[in-house]
């Protein structure tokens, strides 16, 4: 249904403020971020602010949810890169760790998301991006009878708290090549094959 100008307008300055938070987020950390900042960088009153967002956390969730969708979205364009399920796998988790530490991204995901938001509500968040989508792949790949035998939830987890860890030492030390992380990744998914060890 075409919208009017006025929802127009409300959904362009949404966007607008979780654009100008992402980059303070990014830049300053939660704690140091300035909602007096951002709606003097945005031009609008504080009241309007408060008119899309209820303050500082639920804009900072936004802005959270953006990044989550875009680290989902290079994971699955990494993984379809190829045609063999196993490499699929593994290159969505090299595309997840890639994404997690751009430099607009590593702040804001890796350290105070786990930080500003309640653990309950984290992990809920986290089960919801990363957690899903490498079940789901574990899943066909269960179907093609050469996973072993484990429950898929539980070696989604497993795999997804590797990869955040890995993502946040790359993070922190910046010393890892591309190569590096995807020789990582293919030796802690071997154990996850069937007969993975023999190959």
């Amino acid at each position: 249904m075409p919208k009017n100008k006025k929802e127009l307008a409300s959904i362009k300055t949404t966007q607008n403020l979780i654009a100008i938070a992402r980059k303070h987020f990014s830049k300053y950390g939660y704690a140091k971020t300035s909602l007096e900042a951002i709606v003097e960088e945005l031009a609008i009153t504080r009241g309007a602010l408060y008119h899309h967002f209820k303050g500082k956390k639920e804009l900072f969730l936004a802005v959270l949810n953006q990044v989550q969708t875009e680290v989902g979205a290079n994971v699955e364009k990494e993984a379809m890169t190829s045609e063999d399920i196993w490499e699929q796998l593994t290159l969505g988790c090299v595309g997840f760790v890639e994404a997690a530490t751009l430099e607009a991204n590593r702040r804001i995901l890796l350290i105070d998301a786990p930080n500003v938001i309640d653990w309950t509500e984290w992990r809920k968040i986290d089960n919801e991006n990363s957690v899903a989508l490498l079940e789901e792949q574990l899943l066909v790949i269960q179907e093609k009878g050469e996973l072993v035998a484990l429950d898929t939830r539980l070696m989604a987890h497993l795999i997804s708290g590797a990869l955040n860890d890995l993502s946040l030492y790359q993070a922190e030390s910046d010393s890892l090549t591309k190569d590096a992380i995807q020789d990582a990744i293919t030796y802690l998914l071997k154990g996850f094959r069937v007969n993975g060890h023999e190959g």
